[in-house]
């Protein structure tokens, strides 16, 4: 009863259009003050300890890194280079957005930062070159997704503070599903382009390609600096979070110098405005969590669960249709912070590795982005092609489709996602 109480008050909310931050707090302080005898300084203490997490000092500095590399040039190298490489193939420069974008996550750890980077410069050259422009929005809009899969990621991290899992270990494991997901994503978009026989670029030249790597190296350094670093032991992911803002920073202004030392006070500003957003809801989020602990929620559902008879298979199948969903009315950051701590306890007692739950959680919210009605990266690709969603939404189709065949692989193939952190550590 508390818990149809509680889920209850915070859907009533959100329904106000309140932000579900705010909401998620609003929904614990009514709760907590009307129906429990829990002291006032608990609620403030809980708000404080949300954020005291070491990992948690890595969102601010990988938000920064993003942003100065996206206002630095290095997305325009990273295209120059995944064009010489792959464009002389059938859609070439759809392919190279693909490659990008792969490239591009790498080092911001963001889905939207990636789209508006990769996008903004390639979508309209693949417009001037003859290619539709839904299919150009479709690559770089699934593309995009890459940015929260493959590492760094912030979406790991507030899965590895809601949970206690070892963000080490949730950056090794996306490497391999990253790549994966960016081969299928590139094969999708191949097949559409010979089907239609989109245009091709000429073949680059061996000379041609090593100068394009070259003009790109300092952005695709980072990639060897940051996770590097990490799986070397090196330093720890917040310290190679803050490493990756500090070189950022370096090669946008002093060796690209892309950007101006004037222009750097506004990307400081961006990057503390979305941290400070991003921090406000885990505050909440942690607060919420603790609500559901207090009344045995999580441990409820959990024997609820395995008192029905779900196996691994069954609450697998039920967690992707709980998290698709949830990504129609939530965005990745909300949906992680509120329902990992409720789905966690079960999977753990029916046996799931942390680590793999993690991944099938990110796979999910990647899908998520790139559905209506609240997919973040749709309304990014709107606001670069100045398309409809609904429009948007049908040309993303074939590649939300292959999306969904990687989600499945991904959830009942956990060798996919634990073969290089078992590996490594």
């Amino acid at each position: 009863m508390n818990a149809a109480i509680i889920f209850v008050l915070l859907i009533v909310l959100m329904l106000t259009g309140m932000p579900i931050s705010i909401s998620l707090g609003l929904t614990v302080l009514t709760f907590l003050f009307t129906m429990t005898s829990v002291p006032p300084e608990i609620v403030a203490q809980k708000l404080f300890s949300g954020i005291d997490n070491f990992e948690v000092m890595s969102i601010p500095f990988f938000i920064l890194a993003g942003n100065f590399l996206t206002h630095g040039g290095v997305a325009r190298r990273m295209i120059n280079f995944a064009s010489s490489m792959v464009g002389h193939f059938h859609g070439g420069l759809a392919l190279a957005g693909v490659m990008a974008c792969a490239l591009f996550a790498a080092v911001s750890g963001s889905s939207p930062a990636t789209v508006v980077a990769i996008g903004s410069i390639i979508l309209p050259a693949m417009v001037k070159q003859g290619y539709p422009k839904k299919f150009g929005a479709g690559v770089i809009t699934t593309s995009g997704a890459l940015g929260i899969l493959i590492p760094p990621s912030i979406v790991m991290v507030m899965y590895s503070v809601t949970t206690n899992t070892s963000v080490g270990k949730l950056f090794t494991a996306g490497v391999v599903p990253g790549l994966l997901l960016a081969t299928l994503l590139g094969l999708t978009t191949w097949f559409l382009a010979r089907k239609h026989n989109y245009p091709r670029l000429p073949r680059a030249t061996w000379g041609q390609r090593f100068a394009a790597f070259r003009k790109s190296a300092w952005g695709l350094l980072l990639i060897v600096i940051v996770m590097g670093g990490i799986y070397s032991g090196k330093f720890t992911p917040t310290e190679a979070a803050a490493v990756a803002a500090v070189y950022a920073f370096f090669i946008a202004v002093f060796v690209y110098k892309d950007l101006k030392l004037a222009q750097v006070g506004k990307v400081l500003l961006d990057s503390a405005s979305m941290s400070a957003m991003l921090l406000y809801i885990i505050t909440n989020a942690v607060l919420f969590s603790f609500l559901m602990t207090s009344e045995n929620i999580p441990q409820a559902m959990a024997e609820w669960i395995t008192g029905q008879g779900l196996g691994m298979v069954s609450f697998l199948l039920v967690v992707n249709v709980l998290l698709l969903l949830a990504g129609n009315i939530m965005e990745p950051s909300s949906i992680v912070l509120i329902m990992a701590p409720i789905l966690f306890p079960v999977a753990m007692k029916l046996g799931i590795d942390p680590v793999h739950f993690g991944i099938l959680i990110v796979v999910n919210m990647e899908v998520g982005m790139c559905h209506p009605p609240v997919g973040l990266n749709l309304y990014v690709a709107s606001g670069i092609t100045k398309m409809g969603i609904s429009e948007l939404t049908v040309a993303v189709l074939p590649w939300l489709l292959t999306m969904l065949g990687f989600l499945a692989l991904i959830t009942y193939v956990p060798q996919i996602t634990l073969w290089l952190p078992d590996l490594i550590y």
